[in-house]
């Protein structure tokens, strides 16, 4: 035993890894199945879109959530925004971004700092998603509006796409925000509505298909999202309904992805799901008259989110 050892007073905790399910290969050679293995893109640009995101003292649901797309978007110099501060009003029990009750106000000049990452990094398409802010009387929104139309002002040709919350399904603060006319409306539905309780905080699956609907009649030209994740328990039929569901509340876009746990703490993977389910998915999705199904593996809501737009333009019968 060295002398280090011998004088290091710190109580000794056994490391242990992620309960993980099995892994569905025939021969598998790891803890996780080989489509969920990548490689390393290479390059300075990852460090190049770092520089101009922390530049601007900015946060991006990217680093906060522990996204696993990283690497791969920062080094095609994309990244998508977090408004409104790296702290949520909400705790679900998938996400790894920080809970606070009461966090610090919106910062007032963060909207030109966005815009100006933006012209930097020479974004044409821009993802900005945000915390939920339940402390909020509007949940944030003309915060939201106010960032939309810097960006637009700094950069004329750039599109907007809003991953947003239920702001506690307050329409009011909703139409505050489409009356703006983002291109895209994005708000996720995460899970099967059996599973909602346990894998969302404060959130509802009807709230969620209303906020949808709300969007879709009050404006019928915007683009509107949402997305699922998968591995969490549910069942191919239940994942069907919902792709049903989201149908009926207007959705353009269905974003389906593999729930990876992000730290000890949060929901544990059930299953890890084939690349031939989601395939699977995906045609069922359009089979029922989704214009567009994105549906993989590592497939997020704000993943190649500029590919998915105008491949939706392209079909599109607005």
């Amino acid at each position: 035993m060295s002398q280090a050892e011998r004088f290091d007073t710190r109580p000794k905790v056994k490391k242990r890894l992620n309960l993980l399910p099995e892994n569905p290969e025939k021969n598998p050679r790891g803890r996780f199945p080989s489509w969920l293995h990548r490689d390393l893109p290479k390059g300075d640009t990852l460090w190049s879109t770092s520089r101009a995101v922390k530049g601007k003292r900015l946060h991006t649901v990217c680093e906060e959530a522990k996204c696993p797309n990283l690497t791969e978007c920062w080094s095609h110099k994309t990244a998508t925004f977090l408004a409104m501060g790296k702290e949520c009003t909400r705790s679900c029990g998938f996400c790894e971004i920080d809970f606070n009750k009461t966090p610090l106000p919106p910062e007032s000049d963060e909207p030109i700092r966005v815009a100006e990452s933006v012209k930097e990094l020479g974004l044409k398409h821009v993802v900005i998603t945000m915390v939920a802010r339940d402390d909020l009387p509007d949940g944030g929104a003309a915060h939201l509006v106010e960032m939309m139309r810097e960006i637009r002002r700094m950069n004329p040709e750039s599109t907007i796409e809003l991953l947003t919350s239920d702001f506690e399904g307050n329409f009011d603060a909703i139409d505050i925000v489409i009356d703006e006319e983002p291109e895209i409306f994005n708000h996720n539905i995460e899970t099967v509505r059996e599973l909602t309780p346990r894998v969302r905080h404060k959130a509802t699956y009807e709230r969620t298909l209303s906020v949808l609907q709300h969007v879709r009649l009050r404006n019928p030209h915007i683009f509107v999202k949402s997305g699922i994740m998968v591995g969490l328990g549910e069942t191919e039929s239940q994942v069907q309904q919902t792709l049903r569901d989201l149908h009926s509340a207007g959705c353009d876009i269905v974003t389906i992805g593999q729930y990876l746990q992000a730290s000890r703490h949060k929901l544990r993977v059930k299953e890890f799901v084939t690349p031939d389910q989601f395939n699977i998915y995906a045609e069922y999705g359009r089979q029922i008259g989704i214009d567009h199904v994105y549906s993989g593996p590592f497939v997020r809501s704000s993943y190649n989110a500029h590919l998915v737009f105008e491949q939706a333009k392209r079909v599109s019968r607005k």
